[in-house]
Parts: structure tokens; C-alpha cells; sequence
């Protein structure tokens, strides 16, 4: 079969990767999505008590949007803000049995490997010539499938950053893993018995450990004997954007979020240790203690790490990749998106020409793309696959040219909208850990 002739895979059913299918179904190329869970949005599911603070209008992709108006889908309010469960159920699900994308989907097909058919690495002559072979694991054992494209909209929900200041988890820490959640925990709901009458550390300074922090302190007012100690890395200076835009975010629920946990340090209902950095965690007879350098904090019974996520690309490893080796994000791309520099609004537009490899029409697309940089917002990805469509199908034009308005903040440490997931591990509750 000649290569022209195969199907675009693309890699997650998550709102980039539906969105990438949706718009190469627009550009006439025949998509086939590979979710490894048994429904879309799984990874969304994970922390679908959250609500999140972009309204529906950042949310719903125009291309998605134009395959469901025409099956009697209702729209939201596009001012209202939905939880990630709510998205998942009102949008993805809908967007799922469509009649143009029904059928184009494979659950529980997870891609364990990407090459091109024929070709290691080292071999260079006819190679883009020859079509991406990608190595699926099913129910039924694993399957090869030949593609003329790849988009790896697979998100980094299922790689949390470690505790450990130095990138690698702390000395003790896999041994505790079971008394950790990396994420937000349902601290309200179907995790509240883990939590309630516990003290609890929360390690993190993005908007998910807000979230995490404002539920553990009204848990508090609620069940005695709960406490809750947050630990950030940043000191002195660095403290400055710690509770976010504020009022001048242009995500008002966002900026608001900041607003309510710096209340709670104010008024002495949330205690703040910073400047620290985890370096070791000690199970002990009084509970959890965690160490730094200079610094033994009081012993605890959980940890809540929102700690952000990392890339997994381990299923790539037969690509030839141009990634930044400090960000994990594609080089050209890597400078644009440093959160040391930029924060969600002020990354400029950016689509198939930033994000192309030396692998001719294999892309990285969605929060993946941004490798370790946390800025990453929805919106983003939506237009990063219109973009990546239009050079699929050889519109270098349209690709080319690249249309984005973010919403501004002075801010943006931990952008909800990304497809974060919770890694948890409770005795009470089956497991929450993405898939």
C-alpha cells in the first residue's frame, strides 16, 4: 500500500487529539485515534471534580464544533466554567459519536511504538519514503498499524515530577508512593475518608496545588483533627507572583483562586513553609517526615504533590526528534514557551513549522508538546493541530499561517486546562492513576 493511500494516526483521545482528528476530517485525510483507556477524556475523568478556570468558549474546539451542531448538540453557556467531568460527558463523549469520527476511534489500544516501517534510526536512504509503523497493545495482544502521519496528542498526565528538588524523586520517596498523590485529590468527595482527621502536606506552588489547598482547608473547618502545611520551593523574591495575576488575569476564576489561598496564609489558616526543597522522606513512627537541607518539617500522614508532569517518550525512541534538552519540547518551540520567560498569554502563535522534527509528518502536539513547561493552555493545542492538518495534507499556506489571542495574565504557573491526571493510590478507593 503506498503511504499517500494510509490513514493519519493519531495518539490520544483527549480534546487535542479529537481536535487534531476533527480538523483532519476539514483537510479530506482520514484520521484513526488510539485511546488507551475504555472511554475518551480518561485522563480529564481523573480530576473531574475541578472546575476549571477557562470558560466553555477557550474550551470547545471550532473544528469539533462543527461535527457536533449538526447532530442536534446542545451548546453551553460559552461564559459558564465546567468541571473536567463536565467537559468529558457534555463535549468530548458527544463529540466521540459523532457520526464522522464513530468508528474512527480505538480504545484500550495503547502505543507502545513509533518508527518508520522498515527503518531503525540509523538508516537514512528512502526513509521518508517508507510509512510510520506504530506497535499497539489491545485486549487482544499487540497489533501493528501502518500510518502516513503521526500526531502524539498523548498528553503527560500519566509522568508527575517527583518531589525531589533535583528533578529525581527524593531519597524515600518510591517507597512512600502509596501515601502520595500527585495531582488533585477528590479531597471533598471520593477521596475525603483518605483525608479527613489526617495531616496533610501540600508540596507545589501552581494553580493545582490551589485547588488542592482550598478543598483541604474547608475539609478542616469540617472534620477535627485535619490540618494542612503548604511547602513551596520559591523563596524571598521569589514569593512576588506566587498567588497569581491576581485581578489583572484575564482568567478572572483563575485569579481569583490565588486570591482566596493568599487570604488563607494571611489570616493564619493555611501555614506556608518556603524556600524549601525535598531532598528526603523518612516513615516514622509519628508519620511522614520530610526533610531538606536545613529544614525537618512536622510529621504528616499524606502528601499531596502538585509538582506538575513530564513527557513520556519512551514510545518514540526510534524517531529522529529535535527536542530542546531542557524543556522536552521540540528546539524551535523550546524558547517560546520557557515559563521562565513566558507565561500562558504571551506565548506567541505557533503551529506545524515550530513544531516538525527531522521525522518528515511526525508531530508532537497538546500539552506533550511543551515538554516540562507548565504554561500550556487548551486553547493552544487546538490551534497547534488546525495548523499541523494543513501541513499534513500539504497546505503549507494555511499552516503557515497561524491565528492565536490568549487571554493575558501576568501569570500562569499551572494551567488547569492541561490534561494533568491524579496519580493516587488509596486503600479506600480503587485508583485514580490516568490512563
Amino acid at each position: 500500500m503506498k503511504r499517500e493511500s494510509l490513514p493519519v494516526a493519531v495518539i490520544g483521545g483527549r480534546p487535542v487529539g479529537l481536535a487534531a482528528a476533527a480538523h483532519l476530517l476539514q483537510q479530506g485525510q482520514q484520521p484513526v485515534v488510539f485511546e488507551a483507556g475504555s472511554t475518551v477524556g480518561v485522563g480529564m475523568l481523573s480530576w473531574g471534580h475541578v472546575r476549571v478556570f477557562s470558560p466553555w468558549r477557550y474550551v470547545v474546539d471550532e473544528a469539533a464544533k462543527a461535527l457536533l451542531e449538526p447532530t442536534g448538540w446542545i451548546a453551553p453557556d460559552w461564559e459558564g466554567f465546567p468541571t473536567g467531568r463536565v467537559i468529558v460527558e457534555e463535549y468530548l463523549q458527544p463529540l466521540a459519536e459523532t457520526p464522522e469520527l464513530r468508528g474512527r476511534i480505538r480504545f484500550t489500544s495503547r502505543v507502545t511504538g513509533v518508527a518508520r516501517a522498515g527503518f531503525d534510526k540509523m538508516k537514512t536512504p528512502g526513509r521518508e519514503d517508507a510509512p510510520f509503523v506504530l506497535t499497539i497493545d489491545t485486549p487482544a495482544g499487540e497489533e501493528s498499524f501502518l500510518a502516513k502521519a503521526v500526531i502524539d496528542a498523548s498528553g503527560t498526565s500519566e509522568d508527575a515530577n517527583p518531589l525531589g528538588s533535583s528533578g529525581l524523586p527524593a531519597i524515600g520517596e518510591r517507597a512512600l508512593r502509596d501515601r502520595i498523590c500527585y495531582g488533585i485529590p477528590d479531597v471533598l468527595g471520593h477521596h475525603r475518608g483518605r483525608y479527613a482527621g489526617r495531616r496533610v502536606l501540600v508540596i507545589g506552588s501552581g494553580h493545582s496545588a490551589f485547588n488542592a489547598l482550598l478543598d483541604l482547608v474547608d475539609l478542616a473547618a469540617e472534620v477535627p483533627g485535619t490540618s494542612v502545611v503548604w511547602a513551596v520551593r520559591r523563596a524571598g523574591t521569589g514569593l512576588g507572583n506566587l498567588f497569581g495575576g491576581g485581578i489583572g488575569d484575564a482568567l478572572p476564576a483563575r485569579g481569583e483562586l490565588g486570591q482566596h489561598v493568599q487570604d488563607l496564609v494571611r489570616t493564619g489558616r493555611l501555614q506556608l513553609v518556603t524556600g524549601f526543597r525535598v531532598q528526603r522522606l523518612t516513615d516514622t513512627a509519628e508519620g511522614i517526615v520530610v526533610a531538606d537541607e536545613d529544614t525537618v518539617l512536622p510529621a504528616v500522614d499524606e502528601i499531596v504533590a502538585c509538582t506538575g508532569f513530564r513527557p513520556n517518550l519512551s514510545a518514540l525512541t526510534e524517531l529522529r526528534l529535535s527536542l530542546d534538552p531542557a524543556v522536552e519540547s521540540p528546539a524551535v518551540l523550546a524558547p517560546m514557551i520557557d515559563p521562565n520567560v513566558h507565561s500562558c498569554g504571551s506565548v506567541p502563535p505557533h503551529g506545524a513549522r515550530e513544531l516538525k522534527h527531522p521525522e518528515t509528518d511526525f508531530y508532537i502536539a497538546g500539552m506533550k508538546s511543551y515538554g516540562r513547561a507548565p504554561t500550556f493552555l487548551m486553547l493552544t493545542g487546538y490551534e497547534q493541530v488546525r495548523s499541523i492538518s494543513a501541513a499534513i495534507a500539504g497546505d503549507w499556506e494555511s499552516a503557515n499561517d497561524v491565528r492565536l489571542v490568549l487571554p493575558e495574565t501576568s501569570v500562569c504557573s499551572s494551567g488547569i486546562l492541561t490534561d494533568r491526571g491524579v496519580l493516587c493510590r488509596d486503600s479506600a478507593a480503587p485508583s485514580a492513576k490516568d490512563d
